[in-house]
């Protein structure tokens, strides 16, 4: 009985850090987004109006309020002009820093 307690608590460890793992995952990919957006100088009303959804709306799914839909994903990749795993997987760009010396 204490072995089956043990694994059960082990397991319910394991999915309780696996949820937090998926959630971080989630905010970064929506955060990333933003970035993009912005990087290409896109409004959120731009976005808004792209995915057939409301501004209010499409800023809720950046402040991580409403979920990021799969469908909305792939749109949204689309209106990027990127694949989606690119997407997933961004490293922000930041441009390179200034060498020249005085």
């Amino acid at each position: 009985m204490k072995q089956t307690k043990v694994v059960l608590i082990r397991a319910y460890e394991k999915m309780v850090v696996m949820e937090q793992s998926l959630d971080q995952r989630a905010k970064k990919v929506v955060s990333d987004i933003k970035i993009i957006r912005e990087q290409k100088g896109y409004k959120q009303d731009y976005l808004a109006a792209k995915l057939n959804i409301t501004q209010n709306a499409y800023s809720k799914i950046e402040l991580g309020y409403a979920s990021l839909t799969v469908e909305r994903l792939f749109a949204i990749a689309q209106i990027f002009e990127m694949e989606v795993i690119d997407l997933l997987n961004y490293t922000a760009q930041h441009p390179p820093e200034d060498l020249a010396t005085d």
